[in-house]
């Protein structure tokens, strides 16, 4: 399924079927791996790309963050089941602190209910000196003023 963008930023997820829905094998009910994030359009001036995985229908906290990687070297294509780990040599990133500590963390609501998951990109003009230990707020707080592009897709799971 591909998305809406800004800045001619689109993205494509083979994971998101075209009704909207994730596909188990990248959720807590399946492998609970990464999927492969196709980027086309991306600003070549980038410098380093971000991703983020939230629930925007958790019953308890209104939004919670699965999954902060970030510190991708530029690149058209994420590829699928990143590595668990603070850092993740092969894309030179880092991945924080969210419901996956440290990992990729699927979809996976209470059985019988649907809850909708948002992946955000970001191609940034600057590498973040972030610690590992950080969480949203911080990666939202970085990455103020050095968006070149950002792109968005949801999808639901029950």
């Amino acid at each position: 399924m591909s998305t809406n963008n800004t800045n001619g930023l689109k993205l494509l997820l083979h994971s998101i079927d075209s009704s909207g829905r994730f596909q188990e094998d990248t959720t807590g009910r399946g492998r609970d791996e990464s999927p492969e994030i196709v980027l086309k359009g991306r600003d070549p001036d980038g410098a380093s790309v971000a991703v983020t995985l939230e629930d925007m229908t958790h019953p308890l906290f209104g939004t919670m963050t699965h999954w902060l990687i970030w510190n991708i070297e530029p690149t058209d294509r994420i590829p699928s089941a990143i590595p668990h780990g603070k850092e993740v040599g092969s894309l030179s990133a880092r991945q924080g602190l969210a419901y996956g500590w440290h990992r990729y963390r699927g979809p996976k609501p209470p059985r019988g209910k649907t809850h909708t998951y948002r992946f955000t990109v970001y191609v940034l003009d600057e590498r973040l000196d972030l610690s590992a230990r950080s969480r949203r707020k911080a990666l939202l707080r970085a990455i103020e003023g050095h968006v070149l592009q950002r792109a968005v897709i949801e999808g639901t799971f029950e």
